[in-house]
């Protein structure tokens, strides 16, 4: 299997270079992840491991505008990682607890986020607030603890698949499916946007699909080296 397409280690949990999100007929590859955490009393507490996965097909679809950029000039660059909140293709991502955490604190924390923003924008409708109500529903009874994962599914129509793993498994299906598109991309710009909560995963994402879009001559109409490399990975997983 190429470098470029390894799996990641985070603490504890271990981030696979494939997976087959909840919800999904895809395998998705491993585009980067990193940990969560926040500087107190001088010390940096990671609180959750983040992993992010995409399909297959955003290699070529990224290529036409940032193959051959460093990996410092994709890290620092907003516009490239809006092109991957908002591609055409499948995203997942699997935050990972390394502290314990309840469902309401996360889920109050990131409807907060996402509101504030839209609000600032002028782009807060009543299908945005059903859709955080319902968010903020699926994770009221639930618990985290260290190991627990929350995974989101995003697809390109705007659908956001939201599973929960007690174990580090992957389930076939989420718990529940939620029709917005602005919630959906908003749950990854939280993470690897420019104010994300995850600069490691930020810089990971950026370093990995450096490497990806620079072998993406031979990426050519689904037939390249990253679907050889997921196939690879399926066989050895």
């Amino acid at each position: 299997m190429a470098q470029s397409v390894t799996g990641i280690q985070v603490e504890a949990t271990t981030y696979p270079p494939a997976v087959k999100p909840p919800g999904s007929a895809n395998t998705l590859f491993l585009a980067g992840a990193g940990a969560r955490g926040l500087e107190i009393q001088g010390n940096f507490v990671k609180f959750t491991a983040i992993g992010v996965y995409l399909e297959d097909k955003a290699v070529p679809a990224l290529a036409v505008k940032w193959k051959g950029k460093t990996a410092e000039e994709l890290t620092e660059s907003v516009e490239f990682f809006r092109e991957i909140v908002t591609g055409p293709f499948e995203k997942f991502t699997q935050v990972t607890m390394i502290l314990p955490l309840t469902g309401q604190q996360y889920s109050e924390k990131v409807s907060e986020n996402c509101v504030a923003i839209w609000k600032k924008f002028g782009i807060y409708t009543d299908a945005e607030a059903k859709a955080i109500e319902k968010f903020t529903e699926v994770f009221k009874d639930q618990t985290f603890p260290p190991g627990a994962s929350i995974l989101f599914t995003q697809s390109p129509n705007g659908s956001l698949t939201i599973g929960f793993s007690k174990d580090g498994s992957i389930p076939a299906v989420g718990n529940t499916v939620i029709e917005n598109k602005l919630l959906s991309e908003s749950v990854l710009e939280s993470i690897i946007g420019k104010q994300g909560v995850s600069p490691e995963a930020r810089k990971c994402v950026a370093t990995r699909l450096s490497k990806l879009l620079k072998e993406s001559d031979d990426c050519v109409a689904g037939h390249g080296k990253v679907e050889e490399h997921i196939k690879e990975a399926e066989v050895k997983a």
